[in-house]
């Protein structure tokens, strides 16, 4: 169990760095700058480098260090609860960003910068986590290193069944996240990580699980096995489908493109009363309200 405590403090390490990496780009940059750029870089870095050591321990782990499917699924489960709650609002998710801007609450400037800032924390991660395993602090490394050359394809069942997979998966997981995006941290960060949790349990063995195009982008792209084009089939477009799929059914529109909802008729919030009309009479002549006196009469409801 020495590999898992290593791996364990490495992922403490990496999510104290990219806290640290926030806290210092909050008091120099700009709240815009921090927003589009920083906040998303160093979310993007925290999930890529968390997810390629454990995605190794679950590669290897089984066969190499003795334990189940049931510590990988915990420790994922912990660790997007961590990136939730210390995100500070990044998504390091293009599909995510790309719903955002759909909902109209981001310009396509920040919305094209979150992309690139999520590209190049995931490039930065893999890069770093391939330094850090060269070091072979444990036998999982070690053997990290010498399967790395010939990695293979994620993907393990056929193309159209994959898109269907990483789509479904994502449809899934936006369709929580709207749900609960107005909802308090406290109950949104649990529920999305069991979510992740239960997605990466059912789908992985077919395709990984991704559903994010960056991560599987820097995980997975560079194995052999699959063509580039299968790859943004299967990576891309299938999760921006699943995520399209699931604003439309969700929203009934997509805010951006269209107003219209096609799929719920809006109903008014409050009912309209009918206005009573009631006469006051006294005698032949209708009462006046002298200047200066108040009115006892009740308003209509």
């Amino acid at each position: 169990m020495a590999g898992l405590n290593v791996s364990i403090a490495f992922f403490f390490l990496v999510v104290a760095v990219c806290q640290a990496l926030r806290q210092l780009s909050k008091r120099l940059l700009s709240p815009g700058a921090y927003g589009c750029l920083a906040r998303e870089l160093a979310g993007s870095l925290q999930l890529c480098m968390s997810f390629l050591e454990l995605r190794m321990l679950v590669e290897i782990g089984p066969w190499g260090g003795g334990f189940g499917p049931d510590v990988v699924l915990t420790l994922l489960f912990l660790l997007f609860a961590v990136h939730g709650a210390s995100f500070d609002g990044a998504s390091a998710n293009p599909t995510i960003s790309l719903q955002e801007f759909l909902l109209l609450e981001s310009s396509l400037a920040a919305t094209a910068t979150k992309l690139l800032a999520q590209g190049a924390g995931m490039g930065m991660g893999w890069a770093v986590t391939k330094i850090y395993w060269s070091w072979e602090l444990t036998q999982f490394h070690l053997i990290q290193n010498l399967i790395a050359p010939e990695c293979s394809s994620a993907i393990h069942t056929a193309l159209h069944h994959a898109a269907f997979v990483e789509g479904s998966c994502a449809f899934l997981f936006h369709l929580v996240l709207l749900k609960l995006r107005q909802s308090h941290p406290v109950y949104r960060v649990p529920a999305l990580a069991a979510t992740v949790t239960f997605l990466s349990y059912t789908a992985g063995p077919y395709t990984g699980a991704f559903f994010n195009p960056a991560l599987a982008t820097a995980a997975t792209f560079h194995c052999s096995g699959s063509s580039l084009w299968d790859y943004i089939r299967v990576y891309w477009l299938g999760p921006l489908t699943g995520m399209l799929t699931a604003l439309l059914l969700f929203q009934g529109n997509i805010p951006r493109l269209f107003q219209k909802n096609l799929l719920y008729r809006q109903k008014s919030k409050y009912k309209v009363p009918k206005a009573k009309v009631v006469a006051h009479v006294e005698g032949d002549e209708p009462q006046r309200k002298r200047k200066g006196e108040k009115s006892n009469s009740k308003p209509c409801a």
